[in-house]
Order: C-alpha cells, then structure tokens, then sequence
C-alpha cells in the first residue's frame, strides 16, 4: 500500500489550522493518541510508583512501559533507557558525571557541526576538570565532515568524543562507525546527539557505535522531554550526584525526583503511533518502527527533492544542505535579503519556516553568512506536496 499523508494528518488536530509547517526541527506536531495518552495518565487513577492498589500500579506500568517503547525505539535493552527532562538536561547531568572520571591531560573531543546542547556541557566540563578540547570540524562549502581534523582530534587521552548524529542546522549525516572506531581504538566513550536523527531514521544504537545517544520525543511526534539510550553495564560504571535515600538502581539512578509519569505515557504512545505508520506492518513494534521509517524516510525523501528542485529554480537563494548523507532539512540564505523578513512573510500566508541559528551556535558561525539568521525548512512525516507549493511559491513572491 501507498504512504497516505492525507490519512495520516487525520490523526493531527493542529494540522487543521491550515498551516504549512516547515519547524518539524523544532518540534513536530502531535498526534491525538499522543494527548489522550497523556489525559488518560493524569486522570488516573495515579500515585507514585508500587504495587499496593491500582494507582501504584499504573505509575510503575507507565515507567516500565516507557522504558520498554524506548528500547524498541533505539535497539538497546530496556533498562538501558534513561528519562530527562531534555537531551540538554542529560546532557548536563552526564557530562557531570563523567567528568569526575577525568583528570588534567585527558582529552575530550567536540565537533563544529553540534547544536550548542551537545557543545557547551563537554566543554564545561572539561574546563572544571582540567581536560582539554579539541575540535572536529566540516567543510561550510559542502557540510561534509572534515575526515582530516577527526584523526587529528582523537588521540590518547582522549576520553570522551560528542558529535551529532544529524546536524539539526544542515541536516548533515556524519559516518558515526567510522567516528566510533576512532574513539574506541583510544578508548574513549562516543556520545551522540541523536535528536534530529531519530525524528527521520530508523535507530541501531550498537549499530552506531555509540555509547550513549539522547534524543528528544517531541522532535517525532511526542511529549517534551529527553531520552537517554545506553548499556546498562555502563551506565552501573557512573555515580551521579544524588538524594542520600534515592535508588542506587540502574536506570533510575539518574533520574532525579517523581518521574513525570505523563510525560512517559506520552512518549510510548509516540512510539506506538510511529509503528503504526507503515501500511500493512507487521512483527514486533521494533520491526514495525523499522517498516514505519523506511516509509517515512521514503515520503521526506521525495518531498525534498521537490524541494531542492523548485529552490534551484529561484534567483537569490543558496542552499547550504549539501552533504552527500543528510535528513531532510534545508538552511537557507537569501543574499541581499533578510531572511528573517523571509519568515515574517511566509507567516502571512500561513507557512512557517522559521529564521534563526537555532542554537547551532557552531555550525551557523562556521558557514560565514552575512545574514544574523538562516532559513530552515524542515519536513516531517505529515508534510505534503502542497506544502512544498506552497513554501516556494512565497518564497518566489517574496524575492520577486
């Protein structure tokens, strides 16, 4: 059977507002499971976790259901599934915990690439613990990963390398293995920034190579809050500062306080709702997810290349996604323009496509560009072909 966006965006009640949204990078739309998962939660009945009366029970089944949808989700066991209250959040807190570990000429490893969330927490670190940086950088002419600067970078001593799975500015797929392989033959942990990735591919985590890999809900149909992927053995090697009475155990060690049980519901039922999206799936939610992503990595694919068409025929704009491997997202700069004034005229015709360096504090800096903002056009698994009209054609009226 076809992909049927038009089937699909039934489940979206946002979407009827008739807005074209091209902030998927941002954050996706919501599907109606996804609320009334999170309604039927916090009507309860509900208590904090146990097994003495109903209400215990749902808490605990909600954390142990969401525990089991990340595993699917991300290919590692389930009590390798840590929430956050976002991939900065854990980010932080890990970064702390794994620095105590360092010590003064050890290395740590960032890259030019990363939003600032998987930059500013190392490097923090780094600096309180003695540790020194080192960059990995990309090529603004192309968006590629400089292969030269990662051998540079990672050396003995390094202990840790953070880079990006998908570059949430360029969209920007760096090999990941061949990133692994150099950290590992140093002995030095890989994390990974998988938040932009995770919205448009299907997750192997082993298969990547990373030891750890965050990534956030609400960038594919979920709730707001973070996710932390890890073996659990690994995660039984780190002490986070904690309460004196809070457990010791593995994964809830590192989360702090009453879990947001809504939050969690919310999060499987994005799971559950992205299995469902291949027509005609079958097997384990696991092999239904991988299924839903080939279909939807298919669906982006198309509506990109539509997209990189109807740009390529407008005077005064530069596409800056240009790696060989890459989502589908687009930055764009509109020389002689604004793109900000861009934005702010899409929006009157009802398309968003914000403006901005969306944190990417690195990468936005590293291309150069005249203008304070670019242009991000973002496609998501509810995107259609009259979007894409109808983001080009303003965008031929507004240059025109």
């Amino acid at each position: 059977m076809p992909y049927d966006v038009a089937e699909l965006r039934t489940h979206f009640p946002s979407l009827a507002s008739g807005i074209a949204h091209f902030d998927g990078p941002g954050g996706t739309q919501t599907p109606r499971e996804v609320a009334d998962a999170i309604a039927a939660t916090l009507s309860g009945p509900l208590s904090n976790r146990g097994t003495t009366g109903p209400s215990e029970a749902n808490a605990d089944r909600t954390v142990t259901s969401f525990r089991a949808a990340g595993a699917d989700l991300l290919g590692v066991p389930a009590d390798g599934i840590v929430h956050g209250r976002s991939a900065t959040q854990l980010t932080y807190d890990l970064s702390r915990a794994l620095a105590k570990q360092w010590t003064p000429g050890d290395g740590v490893v960032v890259s030019r690439l990363d939003h600032d969330a998987n930059v500013r927490p190392w490097v923090q670190a780094a600096e309180a613990s003695g540790a020194s940086v080192r960059w990995i950088d990309f090529d603004p002419a192309t968006g590629e990963v400089d292969t030269a600067s990662i051998a540079a970078a990672i050396t003995p001593g390094t202990r840790l390398v953070a880079i990006t799975a998908a570059s949430n500015l360029l969209g920007t797929r760096p090999s990941l293995p061949t990133i692994a392989e150099a950290a590992h033959a140093v002995g030095a942990l890989l994390w990974v920034d998988g938040v932009h990735y995770a919205a448009h591919e299907f997750v192997d985590v082993p298969a990547l190579g990373a030891d750890f890999f965050v990534c956030s809900p609400y960038k594919f149909l979920g709730p707001h809050c973070g996710v932390l992927a890890a073996a659990p053995e690994l995660l039984e090697t780190l002490h986070p500062d904690k309460l004196l009475p809070s457990t010791e155990a593995v994964p809830e060690r590192f989360e702090l306080g009453t879990l947001p049980y809504e939050q969690l519901a919310g999060a499987t039922a994005a799971v559950d709702f992205l299995a469902g999206i291949a027509p005609g799936s079958a097997g384990s939610r696991r092999e239904r997810l991988r299924a839903s992503f080939t279909a939807i990595d298919a669906h982006e694919l198309r509506l990109r290349g539509r997209l990189e068409d109807g740009l390529a025929a407008l005077e005064g704009v530069v596409v800056h996604s240009r790696a060989a491997e890459r989502t589908p997202t687009l930055l764009l700069s509109l020389p002689g323009r604004r793109t900000w004034d861009a934005y702010q005229f899409l929006a009157t015709r009802q398309v968003l496509a914000p403006a901005g360096s969306f944190y990417a504090y690195e990468p936005f800096r590293r291309l150069g560009l005249s203008d304070e903002h670019g242009l991000r056009l973002g496609l998501a698994p509810y995107s259609t072909d009259d979007d894409v009209d109808r983001v080009l054609n303003g965008l031929a009226d507004f240059l025109g």
